[in-house]
């Protein structure tokens, strides 16, 4: 008898390496705002709330400047507004938003196969971060990947 995988309904935690925990904790705080849950000092920990502790979690874990240094990616979900409005605060901390590639990009991208609208930058120690929301229009793959000024003038 086969029993069945239960249901799951999102994810809960991701993490990341860092060089320097003092500053990603500082990053990830007043640029990203995120809520500090708790810092290991001795094991060179932190965690962050996203939403509220029933939804999601951040951990970052500090490494130093060692030569095996990955850079990941990680979406964090928000609203269609929100998602428009991060360039300019990510601009007013001094934070340069980007595109789908990694160019400077002044506003949100549209992936029409979703189809949702992201605003992309990259944090203290070089991981792509991006801001997502889905939005309620059908997918257009004739689209492909390009500014929301673009989709919205389809």
């Amino acid at each position: 008898m086969t029993t069945s995988m239960p249901h799951i309904d999102g994810l809960y935690e991701t993490h990341l390496t860092v060089a320097d925990l003092t500053r990603s904790i500082a990053f990830y705080r007043d640029v990203v705002g995120l809520e500090l849950a708790k810092t290991f000092a001795e094991r060179r920990i932190a965690f962050f709330w996203i939403n509220d502790k029933k939804t999601s979690m951040l951990g970052l874990w500090e490494t130093g400047s060692g030569p095996l240094r990955m850079h990941l990616h990680i979406a964090l979900r928000m609203t269609v507004a929100g998602v428009l409005a991060s360039a300019a605060a990510l601009q007013a901390h001094g934070v340069a938003p980007l595109g789908f590639h990694g160019e400077p990009s002044s506003e949100p991208v549209v992936l029409s196969w979703m189809p949702a609208v992201s605003q992309y930058f990259a944090d203290p120690d070089g991981h792509s971060i991006e801001f997502i929301a889905i939005l309620d229009e059908a997918a257009d793959d004739a689209f492909g990947i390009g500014p929301y000024s673009a989709w919205l003038a389809r």
